[in-house]
């Protein structure tokens, strides 16, 4: 049992490892036979020098930290308040009914339209950009807070009252906190994901960070700079999306 286990753990690592072998492959393949023209998508190949010269510029290692610390503070605001919300929304009816009219107002605004609002009300700098990511965070932990709430089994409430935890206080962190933590735990990846989508669109207007800097490359035409910084922002989502399941693995220990 545990040598199956073990080998069902490398495997699908190794397979993905192979999956991206196979892209970049055929990748470079498409641009090598002419299939697709390099003006306007560039191998893999051609991309170290230009990633070189971004690095022994400074630019690229400038880019990823405007845009890591645009990327946490967004992140952290617009998931504890997301949450929180949530939350209370999920538990306290009254609450639910009385925001309800408010949340199907603002639900369905993008965070990109919210770009205008942030630049007069910030600028454009670290605090616009915050704005717009927490805001495209915030929605995406508001619902997976409820929704966890909303699906915990009631009898719970009921054996929680029965030993004495029948207030608000007693039901929260006896009962809602660790039956909803699954479900904060999914809203929290989903917005690592969408934090990371919000940052090219905060960044767009001028505010220094990956974004910024891919709009500038394309402004150029420099199709080779633009991937780079793609394949950058996918790498930094592989490594804080690695980063948040070894953390959610743990705190969700209990449940093996």
């Amino acid at each position: 049992m545990r040598r199956g286990t073990g080998r069902r753990s490398w495997r699908r690592p190794l397979l993905g490892a192979v999956g991206l072998v196979a892209m970049f492959g055929l990748w470079e393949a498409s641009v090598r036979i002419g299939l697709v023209p390099s003006g306007l998508l560039p191998a893999p190949s051609d991309l170290v020098p230009a990633w070189l010269d971004e690095v022994r510029g400074g630019f690229w290692q400038g880019a990823i930290r405007d845009s890591m610390t645009h990327y946490l503070l967004g992140l952290a605001i617009g998931s504890v308040l997301g949450g929180l919300a949530g939350l209370l929304c999920g538990a306290v009816p009254v609450l639910d009914a009385l925001l309800s009219g408010v949340v199907r107002v603002l639900r369905p605004i993008p965070g990109l339209a919210w770009v205008p609002f942030a630049i007069l009300w910030f600028g454009l700098d670290t605090a616009g950009a915050t704005f717009v990511i927490a805001i495209s965070v915030f929605w995406i932990n508001f619902y997976a807070a409820h929704g966890a709430v909303q699906s915990i089994d009631r009898d719970l409430f009921e054996v929680a009252a029965a030993f004495g935890h029948g207030g608000f206080g007693g039901r929260l962190f006896k009962v809602v906190l660790p039956a909803a933590m699954p479900g904060l735990m999914a809203g929290l990846r989903t917005g690592l994901g969408q934090a990371w989508m919000s940052v090219v669109a905060a960044e767009l207007f001028g505010v220094p960070g990956i974004g910024a800097r891919m709009m500038q490359a394309s402004s150029l035409l420099a199709t080779d700079l633009v991937v780079i910084y793609m394949l950058t922002m996918a790498l930094l989502y592989a490594l804080t999306d690695m980063a948040f399941m070894l953390v959610r693995n743990r705190i969700l220990g209990w449940q093996g």
